[in-house]
């Protein structure tokens, strides 16, 4: 990363990410407990109404951001002046130097997803994807599940309330960076934007989602410039056939030992020994 990295104004206006409620268990006693929140966040640049997400708030400009990198609406972080969220009107505001132009052909497009809570693709981010070029690295078995063992102690907001999915940055066993939201595309989003704002590649890291892989998902990852993508969930034939068309390694329902490889098997070196392979495979 820069020392020198150049980053735009920015507010510090996260919401707490849970709120305590009552709730009667099923010995009809009540009990304390929390549930995460769930607000709308308008998206404005420049003075343009862009979109309104619903979002968990806790970080609220980072996902403004990687929102605006991973569509492709923005391609330079230094063409943002300032990124200001308001939560008495649940807005952001996102103001750049010059103007971005051709705003009505970037949105004249879009496709709603099966994003939790429904995401929605837009022209332009399906235009610039087959120009990407993502790295060509391999990932170790062990490497996996070590990394799988890791991040299980960063879902304090599901541990806490349910109801989120996460998402994590990582490289090698560590995981670099951990999202929860209400929907795993604005999860995605955020670490997108904290990558731009602390100048982080994607070249030798691994994105994690709780959720299932999508071909939106596989979108911001390879926006993201991250070639492996790893999910305890399942994946979509979309998403499939995409992640097969730009070269990504799909590696999904992982939990504990075991895991499907659906697409870059070349890429996976299986050196776990006998012993911490599931019996099956032995």
């Amino acid at each position: 990363m820069s020392k020198h990295r150049y980053r735009p104004e920015i507010t510090n206006a996260g919401l707490s990410p849970t709120h305590p409620v009552t709730a009667v268990d099923e010995y009809n006693a009540t009990r304390q407990v929390e549930v995460p929140g769930e607000s709308p966040l308008t998206l404005y640049v420049d003075g343009r109404e862009i979109v309104t997400l619903m979002t968990i708030g806790a970080h609220p400009e980072a996902l403004a951001l990687g929102y605006l990198r991973n569509q492709r609406f923005v391609e330079q972080l230094q063409q943002i002046k300032s990124i200001a969220v308001d939560q008495h009107t649940e807005s952001v505001q996102v103001t750049t130097f010059d103007g971005i132009e051709g705003w009505d052909e970037k949105l004249k497009k879009r496709t709603v997803t099966t994003g939790c809570g429904q995401g929605t693709v837009f022209s332009c981010t399906l235009d610039n994807l087959y120009t990407l070029q993502l790295p060509d690295i391999k990932v170790r078995q062990s490497v996996i599940y070590q990394l799988l063992d890791n991040i299980s102690d960063h879902n304090r907001i599901y541990r806490r309330s349910g109801a989120v999915h996460g998402c994590a940055l990582c490289e090698g066993t560590d995981s670099l960076m951990y999202t929860e939201d209400v929907g795993r595309h604005n999860a995605a989003d955020a670490i997108s934007g904290y990558m731009w704002l602390d100048d982080i590649i994607g070249d030798n890291k691994i994105f994690y989602t709780t959720g299932r892989l999508t071909s939106e998902i596989v979108m911001k990852t390879a926006h993201m410039g991250i070639a492996v993508l790893l999910s305890r969930s399942g994946v979509t034939h979309m998403g499939l056939e995409l992640a097969q068309e730009l070269g990504m390694t799909m590696v999904a329902r992982a939990k504990g030992k075991h895991f499907l490889v659906y697409n870059g098997a070349e890429n996976i070196v299986f050196d776990a020994p006998p012993e911490q392979r599931p019996a099956h495979t032995r």
